[in-house]
């Protein structure tokens, strides 16, 4: 039987040779790689459900923060519920029952053609805008709506800056900004963090008495008619500064929720 006996004669070559040849030394590492591989991806399958829970655990944490209702220690998930997700068609300024608001992904819509289309005048950097957008009414204790929470996103200097404004009842005035996801350089751009530069986001408004979007992020003293409006940049990180500056008016313009807002003034929704 010549197959067996060049399997007997290939095993006796293999056993012959010394342990640190490099045929062996290749076997071994290859057989550890494929151990180690079948390791990783058997973990990641097994955590991706804890991954999920915890990636919306820090979002809804995150819309909390802005709205000024999260402590330490509090259950996130019930304190939540207080908020209810809307889809809000962009263009008509307009919710729709198209789409759940406790699933849809806006990242995914906009990647998605049929959900999605591509922008012309893009200060934003973000390539593509969902037509459709999640947002979060939170009613005070009486039934009336209370703030608004709406997502924003934008190109800083190394990235994009994923975050929340959350508006009070009348659409313009700011009361928070926070941003969750984001690249940016650490002690310059990542500034967005600190605390004290989200303090200055609240008590700002959108728009004056006119209309007009006014709110910008800018360097120096603004002039008395524009205090209202006005957010000190942030020191030694000039893109990222000018990247939040281009990404607020973005989606607080036409392109983004101004329709819907303008329909939260006049009491059409």
């Amino acid at each position: 039987m010549p197959e067996q006996d060049d399997n007997q004669g290939f095993l006796a070559r293999w056993k012959a040779l010394p342990t640190d040849s490099v045929p062996k030394t290749i076997f071994v590492a290859v057989s550890l790689c494929l151990f180690c591989s079948m390791i990783v991806a058997a973990a990641a399958v097994s955590l991706r459900p804890i991954q999920e829970v915890n990636k919306l655990k820090d979002k809804q944490m995150n819309i909390l923060q802005v709205a000024g209702r999260y402590e330490d220690g509090i259950d996130i998930p019930e304190a939540f519920a207080a908020f209810e997700p809307r889809v809000l068609d962009l263009a008509a300024g307009t919710f729709t029952d198209a789409f759940d608001g406790a699933t849809f992904d806006d990242r995914a819509a906009a990647n998605d053609p049929e959900l999605s289309r591509n922008l012309t005048d893009d200060p934003a950097g973000i390539g593509r805008r969902s037509n459709y957008a999640v947002v979060y009414l939170l009613n005070d204790e009486a039934g009336n709506l209370d703030k608004v929470i709406l997502p924003i996103h934008g190109y800083g200097l190394w990235s994009t800056l994923y975050g929340f404004i959350a508006l009070e009842e009348n659409g313009n005035d700011i009361f928070g900004l926070q941003f969750y996801d984001h690249a940016e350089t650490p002690g310059l751009g990542a500034e967005v963090d600190n605390p004290r530069w989200k303090a200055m986001w609240s008590g700002k408004e959108l728009r004056d008495a006119a209309g007009d979007l006014k709110i910008t992020v800018a360097k120096g003293v603004p002039s008395t008619d524009m205090e209202a409006y006005h957010i000190d940049a942030l020191a030694g990180a000039t893109l990222t500064s000018v990247g939040v500056d281009n990404l607020v008016r973005f989606w607080m313009g036409e392109e983004g929720f101004a329709p819907f807002l303008e329909n939260l003034k006049a009491g059409a929704l």
